[in-house]
């Protein structure tokens, strides 16, 4: 069973249902098929721009950033309550408002969108 946490740390119309669903959807397509847990954060472009400064030293605001719980080329690890944690999603959402515009795009599309990003990233699958 996946279990998934949604947060949201700034104002936004975001459904937890279907952020949970496309993150199962994902990660069970990608073989996650034991006990795991993923969060999702959805923060404003201050908190995203602290994140970016503190972890990446950047000064830039991205739309998505993602934390895995382990780092580098290790395996996944079942920790002893058997529970995998694969790490924290986190995506800023007047980012994801300004993204959606230009490209056109649903706000629910964009979010989804980089949810699924995101979840490919705790994986290790990462873009060129």
């Amino acid at each position: 069973m996946i279990q998934v946490y949604v947060k949201k740390l700034t104002n936004c119309p975001v459904s937890a249902p279907k952020v949970k669903k496309i993150l199962k959807e994902v990660l069970t397509k990608e073989g996650i098929v034991s006990k795991a847990d993923v969060s999702v954060s959805f923060v404003s472009q201050k908190h995203m721009l602290n994140l970016a400064i503190k972890y990446l030293r950047e000064r830039e605001v991205h739309d998505v950033l993602t934390f895995p719980y382990l780092e580098g080329d290790q395996a996944f690890i079942e920790p002893p309550d058997e529970t995998i944690h694969l790490g924290d999603i986190v995506i800023c959402y007047p980012k994801v408002v300004k993204e959606a515009e230009s490209e056109g795009k649903l706000i629910d599309e964009k979010v989804l969108e980089l949810v699924e990003h995101g979840a490919l990233h705790l994986m290790g699958k990462h873009h060129n």
